[in-house]
């Protein structure tokens, strides 16, 4: 029952307006001693009270994630929802900083954003000084203006996200909000007043007041230019800065896109390179294989010649004869005796000599040559 919404209390943004809060952080400000102990059975008029004594703001803490006061008594004003005039006297409130910051906040979840304009703007212009208490436990020292600033510009403050309002000039060009009025026009207004009583009469008199005002530089017109210019500066600054932002998601999306056009150049060219390698591999194969084979042939066709000239067989034989006839002369050695050379040719029938596998004895020197040059290409010899 201490946990629920009051009965009279309505909607806010469609839904409980507890519920604005997240069901996690809920939960741990249910949980929490001074929910329990403080908070029970407050109205709008005894909340004041508890508001006044409040020395620090902040959402949730330590490793538990302990909720603050703060937090605790923004949680009971959505429960009760106290009436709007009750709220703006907090906003208003000079005395008590953390009231008027209690206030605020409470308004910038449940108000329109009409209001949160209106309400909070003015709070730009109190520089008092806040305690904060951030995650880790510790204080932090912030501003006023700073927390308002957090609430109109930032999504989430104080562990809670903050509903989406409307851009200010959006609300100025519909017609729901007025132009802002700074704080220092009336200073500048008086000042140019002063300027103008102080003119010498002269100029008044020689119509310099009139040619200024026909030419469009009366005070009036002047500040309504400053703000013309202040507003459309702003929509211009707001449009400069999509623009830029696009600009960069462009250039980054073509950044990524010539990357990746690189990377693939990159694979393509590995690829064609190992393609080459392979063919260059395959075709060197080939011109071995042809080489040997026309080699082969050469060998072939030159034993085929050999066999078909009798004569330079039997000139070669003549030659040889006649070499071991000389020789035998120079050394005084006579040939051997028919005798001993059938002994030896006898011998040769019984122990006949085995030929290499590889051709290389071959008695013709010019075969035996050639099957040892294929011998060394891993081919096989010749044998005729």
């Amino acid at each position: 029952m201490a946990n629920r919404t009051d009965p009279l209390a309505k909607n806010i943004r469609g839904t409980n307006p507890q519920n604005l809060v997240e069901k996690i952080l809920r939960t741990k400000i249910y949980q929490n001693t001074y929910w329990k102990e403080q908070c029970f059975g407050l109205t709008a008029e005894t909340l004041v009270d508890k508001a006044m004594e409040l020395d620090h703001l902040g959402g949730t803490f330590g490793g538990t994630r302990k909720p603050t006061p703060f937090m605790c008594l923004v949680m009971k004003m959505l429960q009760i929802q106290p009436e709007k005039d009750i709220v703006v006297e907090f906003i208003k409130n000079e005395d008590y900083k953390y009231v008027r910051i209690l206030g605020a906040f409470y308004l910038r979840i449940t108000g329109t954003d009409t209001d949160v304009y209106q309400y909070l703007e003015p709070l730009y212009n109190d520089y008092r000084k806040l305690r904060q208490k951030l995650a880790d436990g510790r204080y932090s020292l912030t501003h006023v203006d700073e927390v308002i600033d957090e609430l109109l510009t930032k999504d989430y403050s104080c562990d809670i996200a903050l509903p989406r309002i409307k851009k200010r000039w959006t609300l100025e060009s519909i017609g729901t909000l007025e132009l802002r009025r700074s704080a220092l026009e009336d200073d500048f207004e008086e000042e140019e007043d002063k300027e103008e009583e102080d003119q010498p009469m002269e100029d008044v008199e020689n119509g310099t007041l009139e040619k200024d005002y026909h030419r469009g530089r009366s005070p009036a017109r002047e500040r309504d230019r400053d703000r013309d210019w202040k507003r459309d500066s702003h929509r211009h600054r707001d449009r400069d800065y999509d623009r830029d932002r696009d600009y960069d998601r462009d250039y980054d999306r073509e950044r990524g896109r010539g990357r990746e056009r690189d990377r693939e150049r990159d694979r393509d060219r590995d690829r064609y390179r190992l393609r080459d390698e392979k063919d260059y591999g395959r075709d060197r194969v080939r011109e071995r294989s042809r080489d040997g084979r026309d080699r082969e042939r050469r060998d072939r066709d030159r034993g085929r010649n050999r066999s078909r000239s009798p004569s330079r067989s039997r000139s070669r034989s003549r030659d040889r004869r006649d070499r071991d006839g000389d020789h035998r002369k120079r050394h005084g050695r006579s040939s051997a005796s028919p005798r001993r050379r059938g002994a030896d040719e006898e011998d040769k029938k019984k122990k006949p000599k085995k030929p290499k596998e590889d051709g290389t004895d071959h008695p013709d020197p010019e075969i035996a040559e050639a099957n040892r040059i294929r011998a060394s290409l891993g081919m096989k010899p010749l044998r005729m």
